[in-house]
């Protein structure tokens, strides 16, 4: 195992649950955290509650940074409407995350080095920003150099995870659409987010 693979998965173990819900995941085996005092469990307060649930929505995306997560909470309180709800879309408009619900990477680790490596094009045009914000109706394809890599294939194949509802996904063109800005309902986290107490996290 890789340490980036090693790093990875230690995000599961130090939060306690298996994040993606991927097989290969050490939380399937041990459910306690890194280091020699993992094993200890101790009732979490409110903070700490509200501190994981960000932990484990920051780190479901790759574990982007604090200072680009936090801007996407600002964003998320200056739209109208359900600022809990904001979030979770500005997040699933990232171009990394609509290349993983794709499931033209893996993982979402997998699919911001696809994106930033220029193997994606939006509309037609090469995008190599991660963040960039897809927007309804816009077309995402795996660039044609690129359609036969190993990686792409495997993941197109992998049963591991469905492409939701809200995306429109042609595997032997390796093209999709972003049909539609999703809810937190629709969204198929393999473990349950509460975008809620991000916002009470930050609003303290």
């Amino acid at each position: 195992m890789t340490k980036r693979t090693e790093s990875k998965y230690k995000i599961n173990r130090r939060l306690g649950v298996n994040l993606w819900g991927r097989p290969k995941s050490p939380i399937n085996k041990r459910e306690y955290g890194p280091g020699q005092h993992g094993q200890r469990r101790k009732k979490p307060s409110d903070f700490g509650v509200q501190l994981m649930a960000k932990q484990k929505l920051r780190g479901y995306y790759g574990n982007i940074s604090e200072k680009q997560f936090y801007k996407y909470y600002e964003e998320a309180v200056r739209r109208r409407g359900d600022t809990s709800e904001n979030l979770i879309e500005l997040l699933e408009r990232r171009l990394d995350a609509v290349v993983y619900r794709m499931k033209f990477a893996i993982t979402p680790f997998a699919a911001r080095q696809f994106v930033s490596h220029g193997h994606v094009l939006v509309n037609g045009r090469r995008v190599n920003i991660s963040s960039y914000q897809v927007r309804d109706g816009d077309v995402v394809e795996v660039r044609e150099k690129s359609k036969q890599l190993a990686m792409v294939l495997d993941s197109v194949q992998s049963a591991e995870r469905d492409v939701p509802e809200y995306i429109e996904v042609d595997h032997r063109a390796m093209k999709g659409t972003f049909a539609r800005a999703p809810k937190l309902a629709d969204v198929p986290y393999p473990v349950q987010m509460e975008p809620n107490l991000v916002v009470e996290f930050y609003s303290r």
